[in-house]
């Protein structure tokens, strides 16, 4: 299947469910995600810096830290002059991508988030912007990409339309696919991805992530395991397995060979050494914290979110000497996808 290039919806449920039971399988697909992770980005990490700036959000997705109803969650929003301040100290530490985070906060109008790109890119030419703030309308996102902005973030979460609506009761399963099209048509490299391990997912559902991410084809692809958070209705489920998780990386590396993938730090939570293996299975891509140490502890979309409490400089050199450890080398340039390398359709690139 992987020689021939072709991936259908019978043979990834059959080979998912092969690989639970036969190790030496397991062992092997890994390694051939690890190959071609090296064919097309060699041994370079690429490193982004995380600003989390706001944890308000107005969607009450079931499984996650700061939804809506929370009311234990301490909620904070970062000042657009904090926000620069934390971009300032990244891009003096050597970071050129910068990671705009946070719930869905319309306190940040488009006015706002516009004249927050801007300034950025004044300051630091070099460097990409990426935002990952939700679902917007299509005049805010083509507005923030004119302004500067490089990449978008929204991942599609499951493939599965009853699997996501049960879980997004403020949300639509149609309404997410088509701000995913809207972005790519804009012209963002965008991203996608989905979590392993939630509550009443099958093997058919994973199959079917992995058929749409073929079918988006999208620049960045983020995946990482369902883990509880205690102020959500999900709090008793049981953790995603990591395994499953990397099997979803190294066949995420095979079928898009040309994405960017992130070791997330969902998988650095769920084990010690978990960013390490996801690099191992195809990953290659890092994102340590520069978000203020105050309000780190206060993000947290999961139970037991690592690196709250590191400042931005130990956050990055902790981080490389860990991928080095594991046989790869760090890269703080702006790390773009392969695509857009080759045929690029936006200014800033």
């Amino acid at each position: 299947m992987y020689e021939q290039g072709y991936w259908n919806r019978e043979e990834l449920v059959a080979l998912l469910g092969r690989l639970e039971q036969d190790q030496e399988l397991r062992a092997a697909l890994r390694a051939t995600a690890g190959r071609k992770r090296r064919e097309m980005y060699g041994l370079g990490v690429y490193v982004r810096g995380l600003i989390e700036f706001s944890n308000i959000c107005k969607q009450n997705c079931m499984y996650c830290g700061i939804r809506s109803s929370n009311r234990r969650a301490q909620r904070y929003r970062l000042h657009p002059d904090e926000i620069l301040e934390c971009c300032k100290e990244g891009y003096e530490l050597g970071y050129r991508t910068f990671v705009l985070q946070s719930g869905e906060d319309d306190w940040y109008t488009t006015d706002m988030l516009v004249s927050l790109i801007m300034e950025i890119k004044r300051k630091c030419p070099d460097a990409a912007v990426t935002l990952s703030i939700g679902e917007r309308d299509n005049e805010c996102y083509t507005r923030l990409f004119q302004a500067g902005a490089d990449r978008f973030l929204l991942r599609h979460e499951t493939a599965s339309a009853s699997l996501y609506q049960s879980l997004h009761p403020t949300m639509t399963f149609d309404n997410r696919r088509d701000r995913l099209r809207a972005l790519k048509e804009i012209g963002y490299q965008v991203g996608a991805g989905f979590m392993v391990g939630l509550p009443g997912q099958s093997l058919e559902d994973l199959a079917e992530d992995l058929l749409y991410l073929q079918e988006l084809d999208p620049d960045m692809i983020g995946i990482g395991p369902f883990i509880p958070h205690e102020g959500t209705p999900l709090r008793h489920e049981p953790a995603g397995s990591l395994e499953t998780t990397l099997d979803m990386i190294a066949l995420t590396r095979l079928i898009i060979p040309g994405a960017l993938i992130p070791a997330t730090t969902a998988m650095g939570t769920a084990h010690p050494y978990g960013r390490e293996l996801a690099l191992q299975a195809g990953a290659n891509v890092v994102m340590p914290n520069l978000s203020p140490v105050a309000v780190r502890p206060k993000y947290t979309l999961y139970n037991g979110k690592i690196c709250t409490g590191d400042e931005s400089a130990q956050c990055r050199f902790c981080l490389e000497l860990r991928i080095r450890e594991a046989g790869f080398d760090m890269d703080m340039g702006r790390g773009d996808s392969l695509k857009r390398i080759n045929r690029s359709t936006h200014p800033h690139v």
